[in-house]
């Protein structure tokens, strides 16, 4: 489903963060692999899909020196991760051989009321494609079925896995096909589009006692757990020896990598966790362990909610 798959570990090796995030965002598989809508990675037809090594060459090259990069997220003030998410891919869109990003974020307008936007436009050689995208992390359910989509939250309590695919099916996905998108369209001289979506991002467990995924899960969709802060200590005795990081939103994308001085031992964390213990916002954790070349690198990511979670956030 990724035609990049094969360069999955790739990401470990680079060191600039927004350089690590973009390899993230083309490289990770998405969420699902079955969904009530044609999915297709925006680089499937790219020359970089047929020869995935010179994309390999291009992030390291980027990542050597990542000017580029930073001057075209510095465009934005902007600082939400969705917003960041689909920035990224801009980029890579641009740079890529064999796709033409057409446009992005067009809005379709009424009256003067905006009543949805198109993600991304883009020409191929399969065609014209609208790409819906989406960066997502869902937390399962204790006590009913992980089966269903609409037991899936958002660490805040409010977003639904089963609400935003509902969203994407019968909202943003059919605005090309819409009168009013279609007139939109013939500023691109596109008669025919295909509507497609890329729904990328994390599912976390509970633990201990985990759920099934939902419907449609990709065998290898990226994956963590997540525990009330009452839970800590149980999990804390039973983990392995490692440092961690409290990961801030901006930085939710790649696999974290830190040195020693940017990264906390067990007994740091703590003392951060109790000092933090009224906070109600949901800290995402991870666990790192040192590789050869002396950087720490995440083993393991896990949310830690309020006791009273999923009560949503205020």
């Amino acid at each position: 489903m990724n035609p990049f798959s094969q360069l999955s570990e790739l990401a470990a090796h680079l060191q600039h963060p927004a350089v690590r995030d973009l390899a993230w965002v083309l490289l990770s598989q998405p969420l699902l692999l079955e969904a009530d809508w044609p999915q297709r990675h925006p680089l499937t037809a790219s020359d970089w899909a047929q020869e995935p090594a010179k994309l390999a060459g291009w992030l390291q090259r980027l990542d050597q020196d990542p000017s580029a990069l930073d001057a075209w997220l510095a465009r934005t003030s902007n600082r939400r991760l969705g917003l960041y998410y689909e920035k990224l891919w801009q980029f890579a869109l641009q740079a890529a051989p064999g796709v033409e990003l057409l446009a992005a974020n067009v809005a379709i307008r009424q009256g003067g009321q905006t009543l949805g936007e198109m993600d991304l436009l883009i020409r191929d050689a399969d065609g014209d494609h609208h790409i819906e995208l989406a960066c997502k992390f869902y937390l399962g359910p204790l006590h009913c079925s992980g089966l269903d989509p609409a037991n899936w939250l958002g660490p805040g309590g409010q977003d639904r896995l089963g609400l935003k695919l509902a969203h994407l099916r019968q909202h943003q996905l059919p605005l090309s096909s819409s009168p009013l998108g279609g007139a939109a369209l013939t500023d691109w001289h596109i008669e025919a589009v295909q509507a497609e979506l890329w729904l990328g991002g994390y599912l976390f467990y509970p633990w201990p006692s985990s759920c099934a995924p939902p419907q449609g899960a990709h065998t290898e969709h990226l994956r963590g757990y997540w525990l009330h802060r009452a839970q800590w200590p149980s999990f804390a005795a039973q983990a392995a020896p490692a440092r961690w990081q409290v990961l801030p939103r901006s930085r939710w994308l790649a696999s974290a990598r830190a040195d020693e001085d940017s990264s906390l031992t067990l007994a740091q964390l703590e003392l951060y966790l109790q000092q933090s213990a009224d906070s109600p916002a949901p800290l995402l954790l991870v666990q790192l362990k040192q590789r050869d070349s002396g950087a720490w690198h995440e083993v393991q990511r896990l949310f830690l909610v309020k006791n009273d979670w999923p009560t949503p956030d205020e």
